[in-house]
């Protein structure tokens, strides 16, 4: 049944209650709820990744049956994927599903809602799609690697009105939430420091040397994957390796950093950075990637309209030595917020003998643990407690219309500001900013372009 299909049979009933069921004190808007409640969510699988494979789609899966979702096709441009995906799926659920060449195709299909798990770059270009073919989408992150493709995803999403999960699952895990609350709370005092890293020590992580001697044009579509990326040859490694590719990822601010500095944003409710410096480079894995294997950045966050008060973001990513793994320390004058450990405690905080020296009162932070949710390192990790509660939280707002996710599109459109920024730094060696007016990140004194 297609959303206006749905839609319809749904205020159809809602008008009949009102005589039926007015008597018994329940609203017709309730009973709206619990007819929807009875409403098959079709959904569509937009590419056929390792990541949906071993985490979104087992998450999905997890609360399909009970909440009335289901799986009905499988878009993938690559022949080798869609088949894979039947398999899977067969192995999951014991059913067959439909496939799908390409995303006219999928729309075609009259899904209600869609997960959107392709190459970093088409995110929001896709996401674009998908609202305007009527549906609700749950987006990987990065929203988007260029402000153009950011600001065509969410005037798509916001005219449309359609409910959007951004793939920032820190957003659903009770750690995060809770550190978000005790930070807006003002009990963590005035933040004046973050520090963030993410280091593995993987040659192979985002190479799939094999499945590159495998993959042959004629058996996807290249010229479609390009998207409103410029023409260049069919090249198999900018299909299966794109991460490792600029303008088709940034890597690791567009992978690992948009997780990290969202928590930036929710926690201090700011839209952006004020400006980024960044620097880095290709130092151990010379495999001809053009992304940087080792990266550091440094952000300035504040009021935009208070140079005065503020704070800096550090952050730093290698994937040659694993040693730090992930880290995400906030730091006020009374201690520390560490959601490694995830607990709260006064290192570093003033103290009495330093406070009285300069007529002050000392500040230490009470020290408790935060719910404990690990966020791992490893690729596939599976349906890790974060994502799971992260697409439940989609179906969720999906079943009841509601377009205010944990993660709504403006988190992924603030994210995308941010790695844009560190993009643009690492490219032209310039400090960025962000003009609002304009929307567009500025580096070397122009905007920003691939």
């Amino acid at each position: 049944m297609d959303n206006s299909r749905r839609i319809f049979l749904k205020k159809s009933a809602v008008g009949a209650a009102g005589i039926a069921i007015g008597g018994i004190g329940m609203s017709a808007k309730s009973y709206g709820s619990i007819l929807g409640a009875n409403d098959k969510v079709r959904v569509g699988i937009l590419g056929f990744s390792n990541r949906f494979k071993n985490s979104l789609g087992p998450a999905f899966l997890k609360y399909a049956k009970e909440m009335n979702f289901e799986f009905v096709n499988i878009c993938d441009l690559w022949s080798r994927r869609r088949k894979e995906g039947q398999a899977w799926y067969k192995k999951m659920t014991g059913d067959d599903i439909e496939t799908s060449r390409n995303s006219d195709e999928l729309w075609n299909q009259k899904t209600d809602a869609v997960i959107i798990s392709t190459a970093d770059f088409q995110h929001a270009l896709l996401l674009a799609e998908a609202v305007n073919a009527g549906c609700d989408v749950y987006c990987e992150k990065p929203f988007a690697e260029t402000m153009d493709d950011a600001i065509t995803g969410l005037k798509a999403a916001k005219k449309t009105g359609k409910v959007i999960q951004i793939g920032s699952q820190r957003r659903s895990g009770s750690n995060y939430q809770a550190a978000h609350d005790y930070i807006q709370s003002g009990k963590f005092g005035k933040t004046i420091m973050v520090e963030m890293t993410w280091n593995v020590n993987q040659p192979g992580r985002w190479r799939l040397p094999e499945l590159i001697k495998q993959i042959k044009e004629s058996d996807t579509d290249w010229k479609r994957y390009l998207m409103n990326r410029p023409y260049e040859p069919w090249d198999p490694r900018k299909y299966l390796e794109y991460r490792l590719f600029w303008p088709y990822s940034s890597g690791i601010p567009g992978q690992w950093m948009s997780h990290q500095i969202d928590t930036v944003h929710w926690f201090l409710d700011l839209p952006h950075p004020r400006s980024a410096v960044a620097n880095g480079g290709i130092y151990m894995w010379k495999d001809g990637r053009r992304n940087f294997d080792t990266m550091t950045a440094v952000f300035d966050y504040g009021p935009l309209n208070n140079p005065d008060e503020g704070f800096q973001v550090s952050y730093s990513s290698r994937q040659t030595n694993s040693s730090g793994g992930i880290k995400e320390w906030y730091f006020s004058n009374g201690g520390k917020l560490d959601l490694a450990t995830n607990k709260v405690n006064s290192d570093g905080g003033l103290t009495e003998r330093h406070a009285k020296a300069m007529g002050m009162k000392p500040f230490l932070l009470d020290e408790f643990e935060l719910p404990q949710m690990k966020v791992v390192a490893g690729a596939n990790t599976g349906a890790d407690p974060l994502t799971n509660a992260h697409i439940k939280n989609w179906m969720d707002c999906v079943r009841e219309n509601n377009v205010k996710t944990n993660a709504p599109v403006e988190a992924g459109y603030q994210h995308s500001i941010a790695n844009i920024m560190v993009t643009a730094a690492l490219h032209t060696g310039q400090r960025a900013t962000f003009d609002s007016k304009t929307q567009q990140v500025i580096a070397g004194g122009k905007p920003f372009k691939y």
